[in-house]
């Protein structure tokens, strides 16, 4: 297996991986000539590596037959000037043993296939056994008025190995022809031809002037000229009639055929065109490798942001302070500020849903509206089946997202909670300075009635310590209570942010992060297929 081989081996598995991995998120008909591509260069390579097969083609006039003649020394293809004569392929092969089923492929008619072992070489003399393996099709003329011609034409093209342009200086020139098949077919350069037959017809120099703009015409088609040693089409001068630059082609035939790589070469070009026809469905035009940002870490934490605001985790937290504020007080305070305090909290409760028994419900709208652009950030500069599969990926998680939230926020609801042991120690302070000030009140009764005999000062100390005390007491818990009423309500607030973030995460974030990963997949498989490695260093954003 020859290193171009081996190359091409490689795309074609990474093409076929392309495929599989797209099916589900590319519309059939984009993908649809490229099964195509694949089906017809599996048979290729099931078939004859050792023959080359190349076909001349051009149009009405141009001598095509004739040329063809000419290079298998016999008779073989009907030759005509104003008509087309050529209705079906006509195939000579050099060393034929093994290209029947090349010629099957190709639909060439038994009655139409000839076996030829040594015209090129007997005509080329140096050439030796170079030409062994060569398969020569003759095809019916492009522009031919007959119908069902250019139709097979145009089907032959897509099978050979080499194509050897037959042009006349007529119609080199021809608008359907550059824009109908050497344009559209410039990337195949490698494996092309172009010969200007018929120079005998151009008197002096016009026959270089007439190569000069056919080279520029190829030129503007984007079709590569090899020149000097370099890589590209092959351009020749000949003359079928009267054998001028003959000898030339048969010789750039002959090295075709003894490089043994045409057909790999020819294959690879199909796949570079496949390649740039299908860009747009795994590059997006103006965005960097990698497709769009992703799913960034800013992005997750504005979606879940988004999320805790939609469950309302800042005004839970806020209510879960007051509400430890609000016991702190009742558990600290004087027996009458605890009395106001019950009668107040049966009016005003203050803890999230305790009017209606249940937690935080989730804004519908808000819900929608993260996901929507969590979903648009992380297709933003994907190509379109890309972006798409990220958008219902986020859409379908989204659909149950909130109820989904309801459920999360009930469950990181705070339950009831005991209270740290100083409110306990603080409350009994408070009973015996409420005792204390009910005894000072009691002894200055007596006193005063005369019932008992004590100093004036004693009874009213004790009033004095028990009325003040507890106020001052209940002031100290209240602002002791603070910190803990403050941390309190941040951990009900994380609780709540935590619960909204999983629930996001499984719904929708972790679905998105599977399409960006098979998208990367696909991106990867793409480089292969486009015969360079693409850079993955941006795809690192795609939530892996």
């Amino acid at each position: 297996m020859t290193t171009t081989d081996g190359a091409l081996g490689a795309r074609l598995d990474a093409l076929g991986e392309l495929v599989g991995l797209s099916r589900t998120r590319v519309s059939a008909d984009a993908l649809a000539e490229t099964g195509e591509l694949l089906d017809r260069i599996a048979q290729r390579r099931r078939l004859s590596p050792e023959h080359t097969v190349v076909a001349l083609a051009g149009a009405t006039g141009s001598g095509k037959s004739t040329l063809f003649n000419t290079l298998a020394g016999l008779e073989l293809s009907e030759t005509g000037v104003r008509r087309p004569t050529t209705s079906a392929p006509v195939a000579c092969a050099w060393d034929p043993e093994g290209a029947a089923g090349l010629l099957d492929r190709l639909g060439v008619a038994p009655k139409d296939r000839y076996a030829r072992r040594s015209a090129l070489d007997d005509a080329g003399g140096e050439i030796g056994s170079r030409s062994d393996g060569l398969v020569l099709i003759d095809l019916p003329d492009h522009d031919s008025a007959a119908a069902g011609h250019r139709e097979q034409v145009d089907r032959l093209l897509k099978l050979v190995d080499v194509v050897v342009w037959v042009l006349d200086p007529e119609k080199y020139a021809d608008a359907a022809l550059h824009e109908r098949y050497l344009r559209p077919l410039a990337g195949y350069a490698d494996v092309t031809l172009i010969v200007l037959n018929q120079v005998d017809r151009l008197p002096g120099d016009a026959a270089d002037q007439v190569l000069d703009d056919l080279r520029r015409l190829l030129d503007e088609d984007g079709l590569a000229v090899g020149e000097h040693g370099e890589a590209g089409a092959t351009v020749l001068a000949v003359s079928a009639l009267t054998g001028d630059g003959v000898a030339d082609l048969r010789a750039a035939i002959a090295q075709v055929v003894a490089e043994r790589d045409a057909a790999s070469r020819r294959l690879a070009a199909d796949v570079d065109r496949t390649a740039a026809r299908l860009r747009s469905v795994y590059v997006a035009r103006d965005a960097a490798v990698g497709g769009g940002c992703g799913l960034t870490d800013l992005a997750r934490e504005e979606f879940a942001g988004r999320l805790a605001a939609s469950v309302g985790a800042v005004a839970a937290g806020q209510a879960a302070e007051r509400e430890w504020a609000w016991a702190a007080a009742e558990a600290c305070g004087t027996l009458w500020q605890r009395l106001a305090s019950r009668r107040q909290r049966a009016v005003a409760p203050v803890r999230a849903g305790a009017l209606t028994g249940t937690g935080p419900v989730a804004s519908r709208p808000v819900v929608d509206e993260a996901v929507r652009v969590v979903a648009a950030e992380a297709a933003a500069g994907l190509p379109a089946p890309w972006a798409q599969a990220v958008r219902d990926a986020a859409r379908r998680g989204g659909e149950k997202l909130p109820d989904a939230l309801d459920a999360a926020a009930g469950r990181a609801e705070p339950g009831p909670h005991a209270g740290p042991r100083w409110w306990s120690a603080v409350g009994t302070a408070q009973w015996l300075l409420a005792l204390l000030a009910s005894a000072g009140l009691v002894c200055a009764g007596a006193v005063l009635s005369g019932a008992l005999a004590l100093s004036w000062w004693l009874p009213l100390a004790l009033l004095v310590t028990g009325a003040l005390g507890g106020p001052l007491l209940a002031r100290a818990g209240r602002i002791a209570a603070r910190g803990p009423a403050r941390r309190h309500g941040q951990a009900a607030e994380r609780r709540l942010r935590d619960a909204a973030a999983d629930c996001g995460r499984a719904r929708v974030l972790e679905p998105v992060a599977a399409e960006l990963l098979r998208y990367r997949e696909v991106r990867e498989q793409y480089g292969v297929v486009a015969g360079s490695r693409l850079r993955v260093t941006e795809l690192s954003a795609t939530g892996q």
